[in-house]
């Protein structure tokens, strides 16, 4: 489970030199509350820049919160960061971050000794995600002339070599066909299925409504509204959920 306290991370700015030289203050998010249960995805819903993937990377320890705080599985992330660390699994889009001169074997296995996970618990993890993720003929190559579905299967068996409770997916399908997309949208259901808690990042209107079971709006930073996707629709009086962002958000400004 994740449970978000009016997390905020305010960003400074130099501006000028010397003695002109100022600071100006980016408010990137501002106090956000939501939680999400096992076995729930939630979509986090919002325009580039936003506060989306500031949000993320804050839940993932990546980035200090200026203020509030967040619990996964109950671990505080500011109070226990490693710990937490161990209970989430994260898939950001565009470049996968491989390791082009390991094998798709390495690239995992680098990943779980990361997650303190005993070699022997590597090796049979590595070997039943190739199966599940039809990598197995290509499981030994260096990954730096995979296509990107290959690539994107190994940054999936990559972030759920530790098993985690926690899923967190910042815009993952950005940059990828409809066959390697529709592998993240099936991952994203078991996780689901599995019992995890997923946030699912993205400014894409359909991909939100289709695979998630609530929906938070976020504008400026701050989340603006929460909801299943009937909810929304029925509240604000529009027949799709971009109906709803659009009459809620406007042209972004």
């Amino acid at each position: 489970m994740i449970e978000v306290k009016k997390l905020s991370k305010i960003f400074k700015d130099v501006q000028g030199k010397g003695m002109k030289k100022s600071t100006k203050e980016i408010h990137a998010v501002k106090e956000i509350e939501f939680s999400v249960k096992d076995g729930e995805v939630l979509g986090l819903l919002g325009e580039n820049g936003a506060g989306k993937t500031t949000t993320l990377r804050m839940l993932a320890t990546m980035l200090r919160p200026t203020a509030g705080t967040a619990l996964i599985n109950g671990v505080d992330i500011i109070k226990a960061p490693e710990q937490v660390r161990n209970q989430i699994g994260i898939l950001f889009g565009g470049e996968v971050g491989l390791y082009d001169k390991l094998t798709a074997r390495e690239n995992i296995a680098y990943f779980g000794a990361l997650n303190n996970m005993e070699k022997h618990e590597i090796d049979i993890r590595i070997e039943m995600l190739a199966k599940k993720l039809d990598m197995i003929d290509y499981l030994d190559r260096r990954t730096g002339k995979f296509s990107k579905g290959m690539k994107q299967k190994v940054s999936i068996a990559r972030c759920i070599v530790h098993d985690p409770q926690v899923m967190l997916f910042d815009e993952p399908t950005s940059g990828l066909d409809v066959t390697a997309a529709r592998l993240i949208h099936d991952f994203i259901k078991e996780c689901r299925d599995m019992g995890k808690a997923v946030i699912f990042s993205s400014h894409t209107m359909t991909e939100v409504e289709k695979l998630c079971d609530r929906i938070a709006i976020i504008h400026k930073g701050s989340v603006i509204v929460v909801g299943t996707a009937l909810e929304l629709k029925e509240k604000y009086q529009c027949e799709t959920i971009e109906d709803v962002f659009i009459r809620l958000v406007g042209d972004g400004r």
